[in-house]
């Protein structure tokens, strides 16, 4: 009697190191699609706060009237970054470009002063930039405003399309992590349907009979969370080793949303796979339990 006790609390103990690892890996990819989605929002927001907005300044504006003007931009709440571009700038950045001085053939620098402007990502946009153009052009010794229209929508285009990809891959893949884990739990059990339908037998009542296996897969899913969150810290620290730029896409927030996302979800689906499972165990009759 002790030895078959040794087994079967062998064999269960081995069910739940092998429910645990296969819940952290589903959960490492989990984790993956979030942590995925939200570097995908900052990439875009990072995309669109790159392009820039050229604010061309007629040609007696002073050093003083300039930087009045930069002030006054910077305290605008679509603007993130200003940077002013004076005549000699353009002309030596121009003769840089072009591999010769034009003040050589000219006699004159024929370039004006100007300001450069990046824009926070929920102004970035055509409907916008209309608008702020407008508003930009009432400042006093403002010539044109210039921006890339064509790229600015094509780019807005573009991160829509990757924006539904994601959300599509993520619900698709939710779904898929729900399935595996659902039938990883269903396995453990199965294990112990015979016991579940004794203590039926006995009068124990279903809510009783569910705590146990309820609060177990619970324990299962924070442990596995753990791993999962581990292995996703890991990840990231070589990836950063490798490339720090990335920390400014996979930022902290995301790491802590996704890291919360994976304990809440591992904690939700063990527990709701465990006790749609029991239920099911408790309904079958004792001579069903010998035909699955």
């Amino acid at each position: 009697m002790t030895k078959r006790k040794k087994r079967a609390g062998g064999r269960h103990g081995l069910q739940v190191v092998t429910l645990c690892i296969s819940t952290a890996l589903v959960l490492i990819l989990l984790g993956l699609v979030v942590s995925l989605v939200l570097s995908a929002h900052n990439l875009s927001d990072r995309v669109r706060e790159n392009l820039t907005v050229t604010m061309m300044l007629e040609n007696d504006m002073t050093q003083t009237e300039s930087q009045q003007l930069c002030a006054r931009l910077r305290k605008r709440p679509y603007i993130s970054h200003v940077t002013f571009i004076s005549k000699q700038k353009a002309l030596k950045e121009q003769a840089a470009a072009m591999g010769s001085d034009p003040t050589e053939f000219i006699g004159v620098n024929p370039f004006l002063p100007s300001i450069e402007m990046q824009l926070k990502s929920d102004y970035a946009n055509t409907d916008s930039l209309k608008w702020i153009s407008a508003e930009l052009k009432k400042y006093s010794k403002v010539g044109d405003i210039t921006y890339p229209r064509d790229l600015i929508n094509q780019v807005n285009e573009m991160l829509s399309k990757i924006s539904i990809v994601l959300l599509i891959l993520a619900a698709l893949l939710t779904f898929i992590s729900f399935s595996l884990v659902n039938n990883t739990v269903r396995l453990g059990v199965y294990a112990r349907r015979f016991s579940i339908h004794t203590m039926k037998l006995v009068g124990a009542s279903w809510g009783f009979i569910r705590r146990p296996f309820v609060w177990q897969a619970v324990t299962i899913g924070i442990v596995a969370a753990l791993i999962a969150n581990g292995a996703l810290a890991a990840g990231v620290y070589a990836w950063a080793n490798y490339e720090p730029d990335v920390l400014s896409i996979i930022t902290w927030q995301v790491m802590a949303i996704t890291a919360v996302s994976v304990l809440i979800f591992g904690i939700v689906i063990t527990a709701v796979c465990a006790d749609l499972s029991v239920r099911k165990f408790l309904r079958m009759k004792a001579g069903d339990l010998y035909k699955i």
